[in-house]
């Protein structure tokens, strides 16, 4: 099972730091998810024995900048993520096969429906449910997060979409074990497989996509795959 996690500069903790205790946690991995966090990836695969993999969280105003970041991103690492929250960056995420998960698609203004829902499992775009704030936030703030949660796991369920689960931790102090969240899934009405499934959903992803870049390589600048663009 994976964690996508923040890491320093974009989060509190180095990536050392949150792997080491992801692998006393039990997790398998973690995946990196920021822009300006460049940890030497191989080394600490090594040294800590847990994977670390290669992700990036595109956090744009509109789609047409999302859309410009996916396709600087899409080559270099082994995981793109798109932060949703509005109406707009939603739709976009869901309708790109390149990008591989939705995250965050009910913060803020966000909405989710059916539509996206469909077009989500079309285009094999994972949808993350995000389970921060239901950990770090009380009162009104934790209901409305909780009743967002499970309008987004009903649409998920009924239309088969894919999905990730994350409790988006920026350090290692919020970093919570597999069976942690799994008994949250209870507790907020997930069945608790769901909750581990989405977990492990993230090597999945993370496995095929190194396959995909390992075999789109031909020669140095020469790619093919399922990410090359029509000319």
């Amino acid at each position: 099972m994976y964690e996508a996690v923040y890491a320093h500069p974009d989060g509190e903790s180095t990536a050392s730091r949150v792997a080491s205790a992801a692998r006393r946690y039990d997790y398998d991995g973690i995946v990196v998810r920021g822009v300006d966090a460049t940890p030497d990836y191989d080394r600490l695969r090594d040294e800590l024995d847990v994977d670390i993999v290669e992700g990036v969280e595109i956090v744009a105003p509109d789609p047409e900048h999302a859309s410009g970041a996916v396709g600087n991103y899409r080559p270099q690492r082994e995981l793109v993520l798109v932060r949703g929250g509005t109406n707009g960056l939603n739709r976009f995420a869901v309708e790109q096969p390149r990008v591989d998960v939705l995250t965050q698609p009910m913060a803020d203004d966000g909405n989710f429906n059916h539509v996206l829902a469909k077009a989500a499992r079309d285009n094999g775009v994972r949808v993350e449910f995000d389970l921060a704030p239901v950990l770090r936030s009380d009162g009104g703030t934790r209901v409305r997060a909780l009743s967002k949660l499970r309008k987004l796991r009903e649409l998920v369920e009924y239309y088969d979409a894919p999905y990730v689960v994350s409790a988006r931790p920026s350090s290692h102090l919020q970093l919570r074990a597999p069976r942690e969240l799994a008994g949250l899934g209870d507790v907020i009405g997930f069945d608790r497989e769901q909750i581990l499934d989405g977990l492990r959903e993230w090597g999945r992803l993370a496995e095929r996509n190194r396959e995909l870049m390992s075999e789109s390589f031909i020669a140095p600048g020469v790619e093919r795959g399922r990410y090359e663009e029509d000319t």
